[in-house]
C-alpha cells in the first residue's frame, strides 16, 4: 500500500536474488514464468504483499485457482514495487490489491507497458492516523490534528527524540507521515513499528493498559472489530493536494483498491487471468478471511476453504 514507496536502493538492487516465493520458488527462477495458453492454466505467479488483508485476497484467489481451475500457484512474498518489477520478466502475473500507486502505474503501465489494470477489488481503502478508543474518550479533542501539539509530550518514547512518537508500521507501506508532521508543524517524530503485527500489538497494548499511542493505520482491517480505533481528522483531502510528496499537508484519499496484472498474463488466455479480473469482494469479506488467518491461526488454505464453502455464489461469479 505504499504510494510513496520507501524501499532502500539495496532492496531494489537484489531483485532476482532474494525474492522468495511461498512455494520455495524465487524471482529469477526461469521455470517460474506463466505457461498458460489455450485456456489451460499452467503456472500462476501471484504476488503477496506484506499485510494480512492482502494475504486474505491471495489465499482465496489461490485456492479457487488451484481447486477450480487446476492452476499451479506460486505465491511470492514481495514488497509492493518489487512485485511490479516482476511483471516485465514474467515472474509475477498478478498483484491483487493496489493502493493508488500512480507513480508505479506511470512507470510500468504507461512507460514500460509491462502491466495493465484488471479492475477494482471492491474494497475501499482508508489510511490515516488513529488513537485507541480509551484515549479518544478521555480527550475528545485529540481527534483534531490542530490539538496534537498540546499532547505531544504525552506521546514521547525512548525512540522519538524528545518529541511525540507517531507510530508507523512496515516501512514499505504508503506513508506521507513524515511530510505531514513537517508541513503541519507538529512536534512529533515518525517511528516505525516494523510490521503490521507489531503495529497491531502496540494498539492492543495501548488500549488494555491505557497507554498513549497515536499512529498510522488503515482499513479494511480485521483488527478494527477487536479494538475500534478512532481516526484523527487531518486537513481535508482535495484532489491534487498530495501531488508533491514533500509538500503534502492533507489527509489521505479514499482508495478504490484495484488489481494489476502483467501485460503478457492478460494476453495469455489463462483462466487464472479471468479469475483475477472477476475477483471482487467487500471489506467484510476480506476482514473475515484475514481474521481466520491472524486470530484463529488457520492456514491460508484452510481459511480460504472456509470462506469459499460459505460463499459459493460469489465464487461462481468469478469463474464465469
Amino acid at each position: 500500500m505504499a504510494r510513496h514507496w520507501r524501499a532502500g536502493a539495496a532492496g531494489l538492487a537484489v531483485l532476482g536474488l532474494t525474492l522468495t516465493a511461498c512455494s520455495g520458488a524465487k524471482v529469477g527462477d526461469s521455470t517460474s514464468g506463466s505457461k498458460a495458453s489455450g485456456g489451460k492454466c499452467g503456472t500462476f505467479n501471484l504476488a503477496v504483499n506484506p499485510w494480512v488483508g492482502y494475504e486474505a485476497d491471495a489465499a482465496v484467489v489461490a485456492y479457487v485457482a488451484q481447486h477450480d481451475l487446476g492452476c499451479t500457484v506460486n505465491k511470492k512474498d514481495l514488497k509492493e514495487e518489487i512485485a511490479w518489477q516482476g511483471f516485465g520478466t514474467g515472474e509475477v502475473d498478478a498483484v491483487l490489491e493496489n493502493w493508488g500507486h500512480d507513480d508505479l502505474k506511470k512507470k510500468y503501465m504507461t512507460g514500460q507497458k509491462t502491466a495493465v489494470e484488471a479492475g477494482q477489488t471492491g474494497n475501499k481503502g482508508v489510511i490515516g492516523w488513529f488513537v485507541p478508543p480509551w484515549l479518544a474518550k478521555a480527550h475528545p479533542d485529540i481527534t483534531d490534528w490542530k490539538n496534537l501539539n498540546k499532547y505531544a509530550a504525552d506521546f514521547k518514547t525512548s525512540e522519538s527524540g524528545g518529541k511525540g512518537q507517531l507510530l508507523d508500521g512496515d516501512p514499505s507501506y504508503v506513508t506521507n507521515d513524515a511530510a505531514l508532521v513537517k508541513n503541519l508543524k507538529l512536534d512529533f517524530k515518525v517511528v516505525y513499528a516494523g510490521s503490521e503485527t507489531a503495529l497491531i500489538q502496540a494498539y492492543r497494548t495501548a488500549e488494555k493498559n491505557k497507554q498513549w499511542v497515536i499512529g498510522y493505520f488503515y482499513e479494511p482491517q480485521w483488527f478494527m472489530s477487536e479494538v475500534p480505533l478512532v481516526k484523527v481528522n487531518l486537513p481535508t483531502y482535495k484532489t491534487g493536494c498530495d501531488a508533491d510528496a514533500a509538500k503534502v499537508a492533507c489527509d489521505y484519499p479514499v482508495y478504490n483498491l484495484d488489481k494489476i496484472v502483467s501485460s503478457s498474463f492478460a494476453r495469455s488466455g489463462s483462466p487464472a487471468y479471468n479469475l483475477v479480473k472477476n475477483f471482487n469482494w467487500t471489506n467484510d469479506d476480506q476482514n473475515a478471511v484475514a481474521k481466520y488467518i491472524a486470530v484463529d491461526k488457520m492456514s491460508d488454505d484452510a481459511a480460504a476453504r472456509k470462506w469459499v464453502d460459505a460463499n459459493p455464489d460469489k465464487v461462481k461469479a468469478w469463474l464465469k
